[in-house]
């Protein structure tokens, strides 16, 4: 199978999906200026021939095929590391084919249950990576009342559920919420989005569909637009993805797509891969934007004459502390990689767990820095379009000098980009992404608890204090005595 070309992506894309946005039904997701952004943006990547990048993009198997590096299994410290780089490059449609690694993560595991569904998954990660698609991570659930299980739901299609068991397949009904790119990828991976109990068979679920397939309805909303000028959007005006709200309407599944179906003690095996992979290509993108929320702080501060003064200082170096805390974590989550039974070598989970949760719990407060540095110009400054009137530029050369040295345009160009990755489109969608992705802060406090070596910490206290090995509880004596 051949690499797909960006023109060969958008053509892929034309196959009769059932998509909607703002009350209107989308004709074609490639033509329709909704679409516009996140559709460029996904196409980039598969510029595969992109000189910067070099061979970055792409690997060749052991047969001698030349396949999206998204898809290449690391085997060793080296690939995993190579995959974090590779992240840093991609869009986000690119970074969920994660997916794809979080179901071979679970196969053997689900093959002791039932082998069909280890072949179901290997099946769909060959089928995306020889004919070059893109996946979405289906997995948060409507949820309900968040208080009651799903038997206990007013409506028990508010988790995503098996309605019917036939000798083909199964018919699922539900809906799927925050399902980033899901308009504009070709497979949809839904998983659980949580461990289940006895009863909740129906709800014990994991499949693959085509996007198009017949019942499935996406309802986008887009922090994006395709009337936004670069100069005003630096960041959102190239780089935005549609959000959906997936709805399967009694849609049918064979069973050659299903991976889970009722055994209700996996779920949660699926949920907790599906977070780590989630959470490591969230860490490598915050910690991207950590450095470049440095980066223009320390900008605007020489900008506006107040680089110098101690409290800046002060709060510059929190910036580069929370920076470096991400960097350290990452760094980590490679060098300390684990490697499955399969062979397949994937990152620390507790330093992944970590580096994430240090990004969401303190998250705002670096924004706030930013914020406080950069003063009110972050959303009161005027649009490209004033900027560029006859009438009114040299007002703007006038009243935003500030010294020798430093142009106007690029001033607000600085401005503009600190607004929309701070505090408008772009920035809106991060504040609440790395806080939520990959689960929110109680499910990464739990995860953190249960992923720490508890009795090593003890043992260690014990040795120290000199306290010896905890007794043993008494053995009850037998029944008649």
């Amino acid at each position: 199978m051949a690499l797909k070309t960006p023109e060969a992506y958008r053509e892929s894309l034309r196959d009769g999906r059932q998509l909607y946005i703002d009350g209107r039904k989308v004709a074609d997701v490639t033509t329709d200026p909704a679409f516009a952004v996140p559709v460029a943006w996904g196409a980039r990547d598969y510029a595969y021939d992109d000189p910067k990048l070099g061979d970055l993009l792409t690997y060749t198997d052991s047969d001698g095929q030349r396949h999206a590096r998204i898809f290449q299994i690391p085997r060793s410290g080296e690939e995993l590391a190579r995959r974090m780089e590779l992240l840093r490059h991609v869009s986000i449609i690119g970074a969920t084919a994660g997916s794809l690694f979080a179901l071979l993560h679970v196969k053997d595991q689900i093959g002791a249950v039932n082998a069909d569904y280890a072949r179901n998954i290997e099946r769909l990660y060959e089928h995306c990576r020889d004919n070059d698609l893109r996946v979405a991570e289906v997995i948060t659930d409507a949820k309900g009342d968040r208080s009651r299980h799903p038997l206990k739901q007013d409506d028990p299609d508010l988790y995503t559920r098996v309605v019917e068991r036939r000798s083909d397949g199964i018919v699922v009904r539900g809906a799927k919420l925050h399902i980033t790119g899901a308009a504009i990828v070709h497979e949809l991976i839904v998983m659980p989005t949580k461990a289940m109990g006895p009863g909740e068979e129906d709800y014990s679920l994991a499949f693959s569909i085509p996007t198009n397939t017949p019942g499935v309805k996406i309802i986008n909303r887009t922090y994006g637009s395709e009337t936004r000028s670069e100069f005003d959007y630096p960041v959102s005006g190239r780089l935005s993805m549609p959000e959906g709200f997936v709805i399967f309407d009694d849609v049918f599944v064979p069973w050659d797509r299903v991976f889970l179906c009722g055994e209700y003690q996996q779920a949660q095996a699926f949920a907790h891969a599906l977070g780590l992979w989630e959470r490591i290509g969230s860490l490598v993108l915050i910690t991207e934007r950590a450095e470049m929320l440095v980066g223009a702080t320390q900008l605007i501060a020489e900008y506006n004459g107040i680089d110098r003064a101690s409290h800046v200082v002060e709060k510059i170096t929190e910036l580069i502390m929370f920076h470096e805390v991400l960097r350290m974590a990452l760094d980590s989550a490679v060098r300390n990689c684990h490697t499955g039974p399969s062979g397949m070598v994937y990152p620390d989970p507790m330093a992944v767990t970590v580096g994430k949760y240090h990004a969401a719990m303190h998250h705002h407060g670096i924004i706030r820095h930013v914020h406080d540095i950069a003063g009110g110009l972050v959303v009161t400054l005027p649009m490209e379009a004033d900027y560029r009137n006859p009438e009114l530029r040299p007002y703007f050369e006038k009243y935003l000098h500030t010294k020798e040295g430093v142009a106007v345009e690029d001033r607000m160009r600085l401005y503009n980009f600190i607004r929309d990755i701070s505090a408008d489109t772009y920035g809106g969608w991060e504040v609440v992404t790395t806080l939520q992705a990959g689960g929110g802060l109680g499910a990464q406090r739990i995860m953190g608890y249960r992923g720490y070596d508890l009795d090593a910490a003890k043992q260690l206290v014990r040795e120290f204090a000199g306290i010896g090995a905890p007794a043993q509880a008494p053995k009850a004596a037998p029944a008649g005595r």
